[in-house]
């Protein structure tokens, strides 16, 4: 009867009734950030699926030059006043661009 009554009052030592609000608590914080990454993640796909690929400089528009990384709306049309373009370097050595902003923009755009 005594090991029972051990027992029985080891057990109840160990529900702590603040332990469960805060394993609730927590759960519910994984949860949401989960829910979190698997909105941006999503949200990559559908980039990912409707992207055209790079922007061609010397056909893109200049609303689609000023949607460009630090591309100013002032040189999107520099850019389209120096076409056509040989080489999507020659935005720096016209230096219509900074080298940084290149650098920038370089992965995404290209010449046809």
């Amino acid at each position: 009867m005594l090991a029972l009554s051990a027992c029985a009052l080891l057990l109840a030592g160990c529900y702590d009734p603040n332990n469960a609000r805060s394993l609730q608590q927590h759960t519910a914080d994984a949860t949401a950030a989960a829910k979190r990454s698997a909105g941006a993640i999503a949200r990559g796909v559908v980039e990912g699926l409707t992207r055209r690929g790079p922007v061609d400089i010397n056909k893109a528009s200049e609303k689609d030059l000023s949607q460009l990384p630090s591309v100013t709306p002032a040189q999107a049309r520099a850019i389209i006043a120096g076409r056509p373009y040989d080489n999507t370097s020659q935005l720096v050595k016209r230096r219509i661009l900074t080298k940084a902003q290149y650098e920038k923009i370089r992965a995404q755009i290209g010449v046809n």
